[in-house]
């Protein structure tokens, strides 16, 4: 398919209100309605359907819905059947201030789990003290590591420079010194500069930044000589294939870093990285491993949805296994203070092989895994 048609697919997502990872929604679990009943509980997810984040945003959502699906088929939460509810935001704080809203005096809604993406989970960390909302925010898709995580936040994913110091690994063979950060767009440049050039002074490398404004194909065809070998990409999927569809009309070669919001082979398919190596992380297990959690996401997904598997919607499963496995160690009645209580003790908890272990930034940020494609196009890993 063209590269363009492929891009317009957030449009198409976001008219269409992202209806494939919803079309499970509850009628009981819709906003303005009673979520709860004596044989159910509510375990809310915010969402970002903003244009950049849709990618991300549905990926994710389908594997947290499948998840919870396959855990009600299997007998729900101590005995009770799980309602998912999703709570739509557009990426701004009045929106998830909104969303918050109409959860806040449901008792029903024992926790927050899988806020997705990144934006709207660092968001939710600073506004559940504003309002005094004590509920735990498990598995968020939290990626900045600048952020301090409090006493109710429970990151169980590998962020930022976790992921960039695995991948420079790769690469330390080169002699790195110097490293380019590429942002798609300003926006993406006033989300992620200070967490990039905190990294970067970390590693003692020289940082070297550029930004796109449009067509990223003609910020690759404009790179000199002179810009360094490796480029930290900040960014969605569409904008990294263009950008490195640009960097293919170069003489020299050139190493690409893609975090784990870029869905590698959505972006091979776009016709992305046919001449320049992409470097992507990801904070879980490859898909096609064999660790129980792994197979139990690929079953699941298969059966449940037309989906092929992606890293995205494997942390989104994961995260609801996650949260399922601690609400399900609670002595005593469910509720949220006692849900909230039971994620405090940031117990050692094995997700069917993804171990999530805290360390004292109260993060849980060992597991990162890559991918690579190879100048002859294809991918390893």
């Amino acid at each position: 398919m063209h590269f363009h048609s492929k891009l317009r697919r957030r449009q198409l997502l976001q008219g269409a209100g992202l209806l494939a990872a919803q079309v499970a929604l509850p009628a009981l679990a819709q906003p303005g309605k009673s979520a709860g009943n004596a044989r159910s509980l509510v375990v809310a997810q915010l969402v970002d359907f903003s244009l950049a984040q849709q990618d991300v945003s549905k990926d994710f959502l389908i594997g947290s819905r499948a998840a919870w699906q396959d855990i009600n088929a299997r007998g729900g939460l101590r005995g009770k059947t799980v309602r998912h509810l999703t709570l739509e935001t557009d990426g701004t704080a009045a929106s998830v201030r909104a969303a918050l809203d109409k959860i806040k005096d449901d008792p029903s809604c024992v926790v927050l789990s899988g806020t997705v993406g990144d934006q709207v989970a660092g968001q939710v960390v600073a506004q559940l003290p504003q309002d005094r909302l004590a509920i735990a925010h498990a598995a968020p898709w939290l990626q900045n590591s600048s952020l301090a995580i409090d006493d109710q936040t429970f990151p169980i994913f590998a962020a930022r420079q976790q992921q960039i110091t695995h991948a420079l690994k790769t690469l330390s063979g080169m002699g790195l010194k110097e490293l380019g950060a590429v942002y798609a767009s300003s926006q993406d440049q006033t989300v992620y500069r200070a967490d990039v050039e905190r990294i970067a002074s970390s590693m003692g490398l020289k940082l070297l930044s550029f930004h796109g404004a449009g067509d990223l194909g003609v910020l690759g065809q404009k790179l000199t000589p002179n810009t360094p070998a490796v480029l930290l990409f900040l960014g969605g999927t569409p904008e990294l294939a263009q950008f490195t569809q640009g960097l293919g009309k170069q003489a020299r070669q050139r190493y690409i870093v893609a975090l784990a919001d870029v869905n590698i082979q959505t972006m091979m398919q776009m016709g992305g990285a046919r001449t320049t190596p992409v470097i992507a992380t990801q904070v879980v297990p490859l898909v096609n491993a064999s660790l129980p959690v792994v197979r139990t996401y690929r079953e699941t997904l298969g059966r449940l949805f037309d989906e092929p598997p992606v890293p995205l919607s494997l942390a989104g499963f994961i995260a609801a296994r996650y949260t399922h496995d601690v609400l399900s160690s609670i002595n005593g009645p469910l509720t949220r203070q006692t849900a909230l209580a039971e994620f405090q003790r940031r117990a050692d908890v094995d997700v069917g092989g993804f171990r999530v272990s805290y360390d004292a930034q109260r993060r849980s940020a060992t597991y990162v895994t890559q991918s690579m494609t190879t100048a002859d196009g294809r991918l390893v890993g």
